[in-house]
């Protein structure tokens, strides 16, 4: 069983700039060692159910030192099988482009 979680989380008190406080929850997705894919708008990260809502608990609880209100926006796929579905996914929709 695997579950894929895509998430964004920001601090909505410290103005315009928030890359520093989003480098910070992406080092600590990098140091839970599941697999995860980070883009402009959210991350994505894989494994099992309590696996990944730890590492987003870790980052609520990283941003909540010194900011006074997060955002965070989850969403939950969770699926029985084999692991893996984070690249495979991808590997499916690239796969459909390339017979078009």
């Amino acid at each position: 069983m695997s579950a894929i979680l895509d998430f964004s989380i920001f601090p909505l008190d410290k103005g315009d700039s928030l890359s520093a406080y989003v480098a910070r929850a992406i080092r600590i997705v990098r140091e839970s060692g599941l697999p995860y894919v980070f883009s402009p708008m959210s991350t994505s990260i894989e494994g099992e159910w309590d696996e990944v809502l730890a590492v987003v608990t870790r980052c609520k609880e990283a941003l909540e030192k010194d900011c006074s209100r997060i955002h965070v926006a989850v969403r939950i796929d969770w699926r029985t099988g084999p692991a893996g579905r984070l690249t495979a996914k991808i590997q499916a929709v690239e796969d459909h482009l390339a017979q078009a």
